[in-house]
């Protein structure tokens, strides 16, 4: 499953976004372009979000990101300006996953959830697992890191956009999925750990000469 998923990624976040970009841009002009290239990533992420089967903060987030961003794309009126649009969008995003660590409700703790639940694990089990300090921490760091991933990928875009114009929109593309690709292991690198806490602490209270 883990294969394809990198598979889907590629196809619908980079090389149809980019094929359609270098192939249909010369007769319908960039900004009909770009939006189109913009339908198989929302293809796909309303996909993810019907595969879940339940409604639950994931599937919500996915959803609202994705009709805001779509939004955003449709009324932006020209290709400079979606691109631009897609920064401030991209900022706001990454002061999002800041704020929630600010208010002490770190997204990555409510995505922990969802994902312990689609595992069969009860709801109120998973939030008590989830709130021991050691492991809020690391769910701390993992929203500080999607936080950022945001934050630099606006950054990025505004240094191509300067530079490149119009023509960021596909060194855009891929360095956004590159990097998405890097959090995303630092990610599961990080739940990983949180997994290895609770067996480290099971061990300790069935044998307490350790």
């Amino acid at each position: 499953m883990k294969g394809k998923a990198v598979l889907f990624d590629l196809l619908f976040y980079i090389a149809l976004p980019l094929i359609m970009w270098n192939t249909m841009r010369g007769s319908l002009g960039d900004y009909a372009t770009m939006l189109l290239a913009s339908v198989p990533a929302i293809l796909y992420g309303l996909y993810s979000f019907i595969e879940q089967r339940r409604v639950n903060f994931s599937g919500l987030f996915i959803l609202v990101t994705l009709i805001i961003g779509t939004l955003i794309d449709v009324l932006s009126g020209s290709a400079l300006q979606m691109l631009w649009n897609n920064v401030y969008y991209g900022a706001c995003i990454g002061i999002f996953y800041i704020l929630s660590m600010l208010v002490k409700r770190p997204i990555a703790y409510y995505f922990a959830l969802d994902g312990a639940e689609m595992m069969g694990y009860e709801r109120p089990d998973s939030k008590v697992f989830f709130s021991a300090k050691k492991k809020m921490i690391v769910l701390y760091l993992i929203t500080f890191c999607y936080g950022l991933r945001s934050l630099i990928v606006a950054a990025v875009n505004v240094h191509l956009i300067g530079k490149y114009g119009v023509e960021a929109f596909d060194q855009g593309i891929i360095f956004k999925q590159i990097l998405s690709w890097s959090i995303t292991i630092i990610s599961a690198l990080g739940f990983l750990y949180v997994a290895k806490i609770d067996g480290q602490q099971k061990t300790k209270e069935t044998d307490p000469a350790i």
